[in-house]
């Protein structure tokens, strides 16, 4: 996340002063924990992260929130163009995505926020060459701009992405840098979108942003600047929650697809579009630090706590006061920022609770030794046992989102390079001469040594911590902790 100016910045970290010296004289002296794992970068800014976290919470979620939305404006090695998909007068979108929620229900007693369909606002971002760092962003029209983006795009890459921010927080703005990075590595265009946050908007608000974004690529609404994208041109990509969001979409896809394919189901309509049924699907889907599991039940949640920056799994016992203000508690209260607690194991909430994967596009997971780990690794590892190409990643001591907190190190290179390759392979983009395509994608995965960087073969079928049985046993039972009756959840709220 960018702030807004080096005075915010100052504010931010002048009280950590004591902490960050401290943290340094630590390590120096390999008196930390970490020091054989981490360098000093990267050990400051995890500690900087964890005392945020860590300290007593004096705003609500509203001031949270905004603080994360601040626009710190487009200059330098980036295009940017700002864009907004009209709501289709059709309501075969929405209904097509309720009917697959509905039929992915484990029981009756799941309920949900049925969201209104709304206008869906993104950004097109694009890579912009020999300008430096402090280049003004032209004077020119939105559609101008794309323009300009395209005409420097050496791929036909097309990455929509979701960003992070545990549903709650950030945006696009916040996260131009990085996707910008990803433009320029692939070659290609990048559709960033502005989903609908939480708690304002449950589940399955920004899960139906999602798809309507995905379609809008595809069949491009009316006023659009793009022509249509074949869908063996887009990946769908995203960290953390947004990994989430790129998952679930998926997930919806291939429910839609599995329900539609031996049916005369009527085709989709979307602003006046005719959608014949099965969809299309993306060439890859590529999610970095995907949260994948809001029960928080597997073993790494608390197992790789020492080499991670997030606030221990929420139960009932560990959520804290939190100031009431206009968006929490909600009206009527629940006990989950995101969704019914009563949805928290449904698959299209948690991708972790996803059966099945088959038919799926090749999937890229990149994680650090972190919290999420393990929800990673059994979701990896079923679909590489339904016949699902999987490259999977894991970062030794490194953290959530490593990739995009630790710019600049050796990891977070490697992992971005790692992240836009997969991308050209599966659309088939390597550049002139090379091979490119799915022949280019087979299952593999890697283990990164700390610091040396150096790779180890890892079998991607045998990564799961634990049987299916028992990740749904402990789902369940992750869920009973979660859940709020509405007494307490206009007092009691996670952390953010």
């Amino acid at each position: 996340m960018e702030l807004s100016s080096k005075t915010a910045i100052l504010r931010l970290i002048l009280p950590q002063v004591p902490l960050l010296a401290r943290t340094a004289l630590w390590h120096t002296l390999y008196l930390s924990p970490t020091s054989t794992k981490w360098d000093l970068k990267t050990e400051l800014i995890v500690q900087l992260i964890r005392s945020f976290f860590n300290s007593p919470i004096r705003r609500g979620a509203l001031a949270q929130q905004r603080a994360t939305l601040r626009d710190p404006g487009i200059k330098g090695k980036k295009w940017v163009s700002h864009v907004a998909f009209p709501a289709p007068e059709e309501d075969d979108v929405r209904r097509l995505l309720l009917k697959t929620i509905d039929d992915l229900k484990a029981s009756s007693s799941e309920t949900y926020n049925v969201p209104a369909t709304v206008p869906v606002e993104a950004e097109w971002t694009g890579y912009r060459p020999n300008v430096d760092s402090h280049r003004p962003r032209p004077d020119l029209s939105e559609q101008q701009h794309y323009q300009r983006l395209i005409s420097d795009t050496t791929s036909p890459v097309t990455l929509l992405y979701f960003h992070g921010g545990a549903f709650v927080l950030m945006d696009p703005a916040s996260h131009r840098e990085s996707v910008s990075y990803l433009a320029r590595l692939t070659g290609g265009r990048c559709l960033s979108v502005r989903y609908r946050l939480a708690p304002q908007n449950a589940f399955p608000a920004a899960l139906l942003d999602a798809l309507m974004a995905y379609l809008s690529l595809l069949y491009p609404p009316p006023g659009s600047y793009h022509d249509p994208v074949p869908a063996s041109h887009i990946v769908v990509a995203g960290d953390s929650a947004g990994g989430n969001l790129a998952l679930s979409l998926l997930q919806v896809l291939l429910h839609i697809n599995r329900s539609t394919l031996s049916s005369d189901a009527a085709p989709l309509r979307f602003h006046h579009h005719t959608i014949p049924l099965p969809l299309p699907l993306p060439a890859g889907c590529a999610p970095h630090s995907a949260w994948t599991d809001l029960t928080s039940c597997m073993p790494s949640q608390l197992s790789n706590r020492g080499y991670d920056y997030l606030p221990p799994p929420l139960t009932s016992e560990r959520v804290s006061s939190f100031p009431s203000d206009e968006i929490w508690p909600t009206h009527p209260p629940r006990g989950d920022l995101y969704c019914e607690t009563s949805m928290l194991s449904h698959p299209l909430v948690s991708p972790l609770a996803a059966r099945d994967w088959r038919g799926s596009p090749p999937l890229w997971m990149g994680y650090g030794e972190e919290m999420l780990v393990d929800e990673g690794k059994q979701v990896a590892c079923r679909a590489a046992r339904q016949g699902v190409r999987v490259r999977w990643e894991e970062w030794e001591a490194m953290c959530h989102c490593f990739g995009m907190l630790l710019v600049g190190t050796r990891a977070s290179t490697q992992l971005f390079q790692n992240w836009a390759g997969f991308c050209r392979a599966a659309v088939g983009s390597h550049g002139a001469g090379g091979k490119g395509g799915l022949e280019g994608i087979r299952t593999t995965g890697t283990f990164y040594e700390a610091k040396t960087l150096r790779e180890r073969g890892v079998d991607v079928s045998a990564l799961a911590v634990l049987t299916d049985e028992e990740v749904e046993r402990r789902m369940q039972a992750g869920m009973a902790q979660r859940h709020l009756g509405a007494e307490d959840a206009t007092t009691m709220m996670p952390k953010l």
